[in-house]
C-alpha cells in the first residue's frame, strides 16, 4: 500500500468484526480483507478466512469479550437477529452497523454501502457491475425457456420455512417459479413458516430446493411426508440440495454460486421436460 494510499485508508475503519459471512467474502473479494480481525465461525467463504481470522461469534450470540479484545472500530452484522449483539457492544462503546438488506438489489446496496464505510467506493462498484453483469447472463440463458418450472425453496424443515426475498428473486432469475413467492415477501422468518404442509402439496411444485440453514438435507425425509408422493417434485426426483453458505446469505456467493447451481438444476428439468415430450424417430 502507497503512503497516499495509507493515509486515506487511515480515514476509515480498519479494524472490523464480522458478524456474518456476507460481509467478510465481499472484504475479500474487494481485497480489504487486512481489515478484518475477527469472523463468523460460520464463515467458509472464502476457504481461507477460517484459517487467518479469530471465530469471535456464532448467529445469534457472540463473545462480546473477545470482540471488544480485539479493538474493532466497526463491527459488522445482519438483521434483527443480532439486534441483542449489536446493543450490547454499543453499550461497551463499540461502534457497530447492522444491514438488514433481504432483496437481489439489497445485496447489491450492502456492497457498495460497505465500500463507502471503507473508502472503497470504486472498487465497490466494480465489484456490483461483476456481479449483475453474471445475473444477466443468467437472466438471458432462462428467457430462451419455453417452460418454468414451479419451485418450492425449503429453508428449514421443522417447521416447515419457506426462502427468503433474494432467494425467491434468484430462482426467477434462473428460470423458475417460486410457488411460495408471497411468502417470500415477509422479512422475518416467522411469518415464512409453512403451518400446513399440506400447502406444498397444494401447490405442487415441479421441482424442491432444500437448504437446511447449515443441517443437511434429506431427500429421503421429504419423500416419507404424509401425502407429499403426489407432488410432481417428489414423484420425479426433484429434490436438490443447495448447499446453505451458497444461497442462504444475502452477499456475493447467493449471486454466484448459489443462482448458478439453481439455473443448472432447472436447465436440466427443462432438458428432461423435452426428452420425455419428443418421442424417439
Amino acid at each position: 500500500m502507497s503512503d497516499a494510499a495509507a493515509s486515506r485508508s487511515s480515514l476509515y475503519a480498519q479494524r472490523i468484526v464480522c458478524l456474518t459471512e456476507e460481509t467478510t467474502e465481499t472484504l475479500y473479494l474487494l481485497e480489504e480483507d487486512w481489515r478484518i480481525v475477527g469472523i463468523s465461525g460460520f464463515t467458509v467463504r472464502p476457504a481461507r478466512a477460517r484459517k487467518e481470522k479469530p471465530r469471535v461469534s456464532a448467529f445469534t450470540s457472540a463473545k462480546t469479550a473477545e470482540i471488544v479484545a480485539l479493538k474493532p472500530d466497526l463491527v459488522l452484522g445482519f438483521s434483527d437477529l443480532q439486534a441483542d449483539i449489536a446493543a450490547d457492544l454499543i453499550r461497551r462503546g463499540v461502534d457497530v452497523m447492522v444491514f438488514n438488506h433481504r432483496s437481489v438489489a439489497g445485496i447489491l446496496a450492502m456492497i457498495r454501502r460497505l465500500g463507502g464505510l471503507i473508502g472503497c467506493t470504486d472498487k465497490a462498484e466494480a465489484l456490483c457491475e461483476r456481479l449483475a453483469e453474471g445475473l444477466n447472463r443468467i437472466r438471458e440463458a432462462a428467457s430462451t425457456f419455453d417452460i418454468r418450472p414451479s419451485v418450492y425453496f425449503e429453508e428449514w424443515d421443522e417447521p416447515l420455512f419457506a426462502g427468503s426475498l433474494w432467494v425467491s428473486e434468484l430462482v426467477e432469475m434462473a428460470g423458475g417459479r417460486d410457488c411460495f413467492a408471497d411468502y417470500a415477501q415477509h422479512s422475518l422468518g416467522k411469518d415464512r413458516i409453512i403451518a400446513d404442509p399440506g400447502e406444498v402439496i397444494r401447490r405442487a411444485p415441479d421441482i424442491i430446493l432444500g437448504s437446511w440453514c447449515g443441517k443437511k438435507f434429506r431427500p429421503e425425509t421429504v419423500r416419507s411426508r404424509p401425502g407429499w408422493d403426489s407432488i410432481p417434485a417428489v414423484r420425479d426426483g426433484q429434490l436438490h440440495e443447495i448447499k446453505s453458505p451458497l444461497i442462504l446469505q444475502p452477499g456475493p456467493a447467493a449471486l454466484t454460486d448459489g443462482v448458478a447451481q439453481i439455473h443448472r438444476i432447472i436447465t436440466r428439468w427443462h432438458q428432461q421436460q423435452h426428452a420425455v415430450s419428443t418421442p424417439p424417430d
